[in-house]
């Protein structure tokens, strides 16, 4: 999924990077346990959502530079596991930022909304 917005690329890309801005954006996202101000790679936080359920993550890679900025991770809760790519990129008008997802159908499916709510609010 893609989605654009005027915000400022480098805006987007600091309320990605900094887990404790994720609330900000993302309305399922209530808090986050993160033990670094940044993302960075091989390092794990946990999500908290509305319903209390714990969602623990591990960081992939982090790629700050170049036109297209993106960062992985896998997230994970009842021994569903999804693999997330997030892509930040500087437009005429504001920002693009795209989604892709690989896991379990079902669970994809079910997030897509809510993925496509919280990327609207961070690029808008």
């Amino acid at each position: 999924m893609s989605v654009s917005g005027p915000r400022t690329a480098d805006d987007v890309w600091d309320r990605y990077v900094r887990p404790r801005r994720w609330p900000e954006w993302s309305p399922q996202i209530r808090s986050v346990d993160y033990p670094r101000d940044r993302l960075a790679p091989g390092t794990c936080g946990v999500v908290h959502g509305p319903v209390g359920i714990p969602i623990h993550f591990q960081v992939i890679d982090v790629s700050d530079s170049g036109p297209v900025r993106a960062w992985s991770w896998t997230a994970s809760v009842a021994g569903v596991k999804l693999t997330l790519w997030h892509t930040v990129e500087a437009t005429a008008t504001g920002t693009r930022t795209g989604l892709t997802i690989d896991g379990f159908a079902p669970a994809v499916a079910a997030y897509l909304p809510a993925a496509w709510w919280a990327l609207r609010r961070l690029v808008h």
